[in-house]
């Protein structure tokens, strides 16, 4: 049998690699070139009119006249409307909300407002709609109402705008990291551990588990407390000794009583890691020229211009298209400002200005500071690298910097930034995480946080999470090398990059304290 071994093995490395194939189809007569969708019709300007157009699409509104209705026909594609001229006996069920199929000639209009139309020779209902129940109709619906349907809330043309710019980003995004050899992963929903210590999370419980009690106990389904994610980084940072540098676009989940405009209960963060590095800045490098890829590659798309050229009167709840448009511009930038923490602070404790929170160091910087410091370091046009925070103020796992032993006490910072952009604030944030196990159980002490294991017991009573962190510990302990990352809040990078004023209304069903309509 040995003998035999080399042939095998010689006549594996000649075989030539599989390549497999599809057969191309027999006839393509059967198949239709024109266009299918709302968005590719409008494109198409011929000076003679096209016969056998067939679009699917729903309707926003109807015009009535005595021998025709004039329909704004749109389906998710563009933000303006395909009008479609039907025979008033054609019209039977074309109501706003329907879902309906129009076959008829692509022709110059003989009206205003639009270059072409479409001649209905036949129109059929696909999915009747009872307009007067439909609750989206075309005058104006506020925000706030308009978050109480969020399952018929994405039909606003604007709305579904975002959701397609949403689309785009995100392969915009993908193209960049493949670009640059980024492994893209998956992470978990359901962890064992807190990353960012803060106790903000929510607790899986099975419905035999809320019914649990003394006289009635449970098994538990799992062996210890099980949250879901506030953040993908421990488990990309375990990741990255496997793959290299990796990313991952995944919800997370914070447990955070906040109603303002910028939090949500479940919301998407971009993270990536760095393996084998020891430079914060190329963190920060990786960061700006993520984000200057995007704003390039993007600035020409036809939903970006959609949105910061918006057909019909721009919404007064949306930023205005000149302030938009800057924030393009502002992301292009050659290079972006770069301060420590202790100057921001030093420009904060030095300027005129009558701040609610009075700036100081070893405190984190709140709103109306990050604001200030956007406007004048980036001279509201650019964002801005904050370094280099007191420990205290940041997460376990980042990185002690330098000491510094020249101010009045000792100043400990850790290796770490924040992205501020103009108006919007912070977007980003990062460190280097701390590679080294003996400082690591430091800071994890000095957090309050125990490095032992959590006890599988569930009898215990405290209403603070079990943190299990002795996975993360091992990590430290078999060929950790230098390495750094960053995440970044995808829906506010959304609301910055269209003039939408609050995060609520970049997520199709977005979450927060108190709502989860849907």
């Amino acid at each position: 049998m040995s003998t035999l071994l080399p042939r095998v093995r010689g006549a594996l490395l000649r075989r030539r690699p599989i390549r497999f194939t599809v057969p191309l189809a027999s006839s393509r007569a059967s198949i239709s070139t024109l266009p299918s969708t709302v968005s590719s019709l409008l494109e198409l300007t011929p000076s003679e009119a096209i016969a056998d157009v067939r679009i699917d699409g729903y309707v926003r509104s109807v015009r009535a006249q005595k021998r025709h209705h004039f329909v704004a026909l749109g389906d998710g594609s563009s933000l303006q409307s395909l009008q479609a001229v039907v025979p008033a006996d054609q019209a039977e069920g074309l109501t706003i909300g329907a879902a309906v199929r129009l076959d008829g000639s692509w022709a110059p209009s003989q009206g205003r407002g639009q270059s072409h139309e479409l001649q209905v020779s036949q129109a059929t209902i696909l999915g009747p709609s009872d307009a007067k129940t439909f609750p989206i109709q075309k005058k104006y619906q506020t925000p706030e109402f308009l978050r109480t349907l969020p399952h018929l809330r994405p039909r606003i043309p604007f709305n579904s705008t975002v959701l397609r710019f949403r689309s785009e980003v995100i392969a915009s995004l993908t193209r960049f990291f493949n670009s640059r050899q980024f492994v893209q992963t998956h992470t978990p929903i359901l962890t064992a551990s807190d990353c960012e210590g803060a106790g903000e999370v929510f607790q899986i419980l099975t419905e035999n588990e809320r019914g649990a009690s003394a006289t009635n106990p449970v098994k538990p389904f799992f062996r210890r407390r099980v949250y879901t994610t506030v953040s993908s980084q421990l488990h990309l940072e375990a990741l990255s000794q496997a793959l290299g540098n990796v990313w991952t676009l995944s919800p997370t989940f914070r447990a955070e009583q906040s109603d303002t405009p910028r939090h949500l209960s479940e919301f998407y963060m971009l993270e990536a890691e760095l393996s084998f590095t020891d430079s914060q800045g190329a963190v920060m490098d990786l960061v700006e020229s993520m984000l200057k890829y995007v704003a390039s590659d993007l600035s020409g798309s036809k939903v970006a211009g959609e949105l910061l050229s918006p057909v019909g009167d721009r919404s007064p709840d949306l930023a205005p298209t000149e302030q938009v448009t800057q924030r393009w511009r502002g992301l292009t930038q050659d290079t972006w400002p770069r301060i420590t923490y202790t100057d921001a602070i030093e420009l904060l404790e030095a300027a005129d200005a009558p701040f609610v929170h009075r700036p100081a160091w070893g405190k984190d910087l709140h709103t109306e500071h990050e604001k200030f410091i956007a406007t004048k370091v980036g001279k509201g046009y650019s964002p801005v690298f904050v370094t280099d925070y007191p420990r205290d103020i940041k997460p376990f796992y980042m990185k002690a910097g330098e000491t510094d032993h020249t101010a009045s006490s000792p100043r400990t910072t850790v290796e770490c930034f924040d992205l501020l952009v103009p108006e919007f604030c912070e977007i980003a944030g990062g460190s280097m995480r701390e590679h080294r196990l003996e400082q690591l159980l430091e800071s994890m002490r000095a957090h309050g946080l125990n490095p032992t294991a959590p006890s599988e017991d569930h009898s215990g009573t405290s209403q603070e999470p079990d943190n299990n962190l002795s996975w993360y510990l091992d990590l430290r302990r078999w060929g950790c090398p230098p390495h750094g990352g960053f995440g970044l809040g995808f829906d506010r990078l959304m609301c910055y990059l269209t003039g939408v004023q609050t995060i609520h209304d970049t997520s199709a069903f977005p979450r927060w304290y108190g709502r989860c309509d849907c």
